[in-house]
């Protein structure tokens, strides 16, 4: 019997919160290992019978009992999804209830209103701050007057995916810059950065996991030598302590952490859904 739970995320939306949710949830479980899949936009019955002969079907052939972490608002569907008689947990059912009860009103079970779009000012302003994100990428636009962070790092150390993540799923107009070889050579920061030192943040990572990175990205390259790497890392961790820059590693952290760090350490507020 394999030894890895086969988890589904499933949702009459996109699955992001499922899996946000999830994957939290999942953290906990360090010892296990989890296959996992989003399946969105279950919005009907008949589509979740569909779903769930294949959770069960997929979990026959692996011969453990699969998970469902579910966030459809329609209990219809739930209904339809325990057919295939995996765990279910829904993201939503513990609170419910409780809600209803202190609320006075029942809740409405409309397929997708719980992914929709609550105003368009809160909307336009993640649009905006997703454009900025990419405009600015990896020092492509150098006009920060407009920035809430910017993100310092050596190539590949999570600058980039981590800028995107703050930007569509708080808001926040997220620059960043790479570390280059001329910016190394010194114990101080490139003279662009200087006037925006209270939006800085340094991220690093362990020289390893950058060689196996970058290798998958240029194999056999200079750039992926793991002497290259580890000297990067080492001269730009310098760089941070020599200018008070708040740091973190991005090793073993998730994209949601590193997110949260870098909004509580700068003192930045999400956009309110």
């Amino acid at each position: 019997m394999s030894t890895t739970r086969l988890v589904f995320y499933v949702s009459d939306g996109t699955g992001i919160t499922a899996e946000t949710i999830g994957h939290s949830l999942l953290t906990q479980f360090g010892g296990m290992q989890f296959n996992t899949s989003r399946i969105p936009f279950v919005d009907s019955v008949e589509r979740a019978l569909e779903v769930a002969e294949r959770i069960r079907v997929a979990g026959e052939a692996q011969g453990q009992r699969p998970i469902v972490i579910n966030s459809s608002v329609n209990p219809d569907i739930s209904a339809a999804l325990a057919h295939s008689g995996a765990l279910m947990l829904d993201v939503f059912e513990p609170f419910i209830e409780r809600l209803e009860s202190e609320l006075g009103e029942q809740r409405q079970a409309k397929v997708g209103q719980a992914h929709g779009m609550v105003d368009f000012e809160t909307y336009h302003r993640r649009i905006n701050a997703m454009n900025f994100a990419l405009a600015h990428d990896d020092g492509m636009s150098i006009n920060y007057d407009l920035a809430d962070v910017i993100l310092v790092a050596v190539s590949r150390a999570g600058k980039t995916p981590t800028c995107i993540y703050l930007a569509l799923h708080h808001g926040v107009a997220a620059a960043n810059y790479p570390l280059t070889d001329e910016d190394l050579e010194h114990d101080r920061l490139p003279p662009r950065l200087r006037a925006h030192r209270s939006k800085l943040f340094g991220l690093t990572i362990d020289p390893t996991r950058l060689q196996q990175i970058r290798q998958e990205r240029r194999p056999g390259s200079k750039y992926a030598d793991l002497e290259t790497c580890r000297s990067e890392v080492l001269a730009a961790e310098k760089l941070f302590r020599a200018e008070r820059i708040p740091v973190l590693s991005t090793t073993h952290v998730s994209i949601e952490e590193i997110s949260s760090k870098v909004m509580s350490t700068l003192g930045l507020q999400r956009v309110m859904y």
